[in-house]
């Protein structure tokens, strides 16, 4: 596996090597599809085949984390162009009712959140994990290209190790994607909330992993506890750096309004000593991270690149930047620097998620307003930012 990374790198980095600035976008939840309130969090990942697969939450009825919310996912078999009609895949059997947040008709609603796709680039199938109501946790798997699904087994019980640290009343995970490690380890971040049934704060970061290709599940070692200057690390994102250790960069409430980072050697245990990165602002919103083959070592990572700023233009500490300027950055060094950053989108935008074609295009799936879009780009445009 490490040679045919090693050979494909080398490939795109040719096909990258002075390439036209690519630049297009096309719509893929929009407000209102399929008679849904709205289209939110996405995720997607590019098949063993060069399928994109774009999912996201279906909030039926309006715009809450908490109501009567599906997964929806659409394909693309042109590298993101145009997308199939868009199909429920997620707990479609029995019902698992209940919204502790909602003290009339709550129990008549199901809220499926969450998802994360993993693709196994040793079988070719697709893992996929999502939860149900913050409190369960589910796994099905395709092996026909994202066509059809297994049914879901139930893997909540693999949680309850991080009941050491915390007495965890939700659980979540990702959102976005999970990634396949060199050794053929399956990596998914989670994070755990130990406040009040329901209730996402405070909360945790951590990550779940298999090293038999989704047959089973186990937690890692907690990686961003809530301590210290640390506050409530929650939605997370993973990438595998050039020397096979992993990166893990979180959000947080803390005051410093920066990403949380740290580094593991095998994405499960013996994290580091988490750390603010200063060149990844923290506005409060979940972002992507993704490692390009361009060369070893190339990161991009996609965030609103805001900050929460007084009447005088000086940054507040611990407060909600806007949801705005979506921004792609751009790393030579496995994250340690970030030299280029250049706007994707100036207007409304939030959570994102990046993937790559076969031929070293960039996928970047994100709430544009109301709506989320795929943005297809490539390093020139990226770096022609500069």
């Amino acid at each position: 596996m490490n040679l045919l990374r090693i050979a494909l790198s080398l490939l795109v980095g040719v096909q990258m090597l002075g390439a036209a600035s690519l630049l297009e976008t096309s719509e893929v939840f929009p407000t209102k599809m399929a008679g849904v309130a709205r289209y939110r969090i996405p995720g997607i990942v590019v098949t063993t085949k060069g399928t994109v697969l774009a999912y996201a939450e279906a909030r039926r009825n309006n715009s809450s984390d908490w109501g009567e919310i599906e997964i929806h996912l659409r394909r693309s078999t042109d590298g993101g162009k145009t997308w199939t009609p868009g199909k429920q895949i997620a707990h479609i059997g029995t019902r698992l009712e209940g919204n502790p947040h909602k003290k009339t008709g709550g129990e008549h609603e199901q809220t499926v959140n969450n998802p994360v796709a993993i693709v196994d680039r040793t079988t070719g199938a697709i893992e996929f994990l999502y939860c149900i109501n913050y409190a369960r946790c589910f796994s099905m798997r395709s092996t026909d290209d994202g066509v059809t699904w297994s049914r879901p087994v139930e893997i909540t019980a693999i949680f309850e190790p991080f009941r050491r640290h915390y007495d965890w009343k939700v659980i979540a995970t990702g959102p976005g994607h999970g990634i396949q490690l060199a050794s053929g380890r399956l990596v998914v971040p989670v994070w755990i909330a130990f406040g009040k049934v329901g209730d996402h704060g405070p909360s945790a970061a951590a990550t779940i992993y298999s090293d038999d290709h989704g047959k089973t599940w186990l937690a890692g070692d907690l990686a961003v506890p809530n301590a210290g200057e640390f506050s409530s690390p929650n939605e997370t994102m993973l990438t595998e750096l050039s020397d096979g250790r992993v990166m893990l960069v979180t959000r947080s409430v803390s005051k410093a309004n920066r990403k949380i980072v740290t580094i593991s050697p095998d994405g499960a245990t013996r994290w580091g000593q988490p750390s603010f990165h200063d060149q990844l602002w923290e506005p409060r919103c979940m972002a992507s991270i993704i490692a390009h083959p361009a060369k070893p070592g190339t990161l991009l990572f996609s965030n609103p690149h805001t900050l929460a700023r007084d009447a005088t233009g000086k940054e507040v500490p611990g407060d909600k930047g806007k949801r705005e300027n979506l921004s792609i950055k751009l790393s030579r060094d496995d994250g340690k620097t970030w030299p280029v950053s250049r706007t994707l989108d100036a207007g409304p935008s939030a959570y994102s998620d990046l993937a790559i074609l076969p031929d070293g295009t960039v996928v970047c799936l994100y709430e544009k307003g109301s709506d989320i879009v795929a943005a297809r780009f490539n390093l020139s445009w990226v770096e022609s930012g500069r």
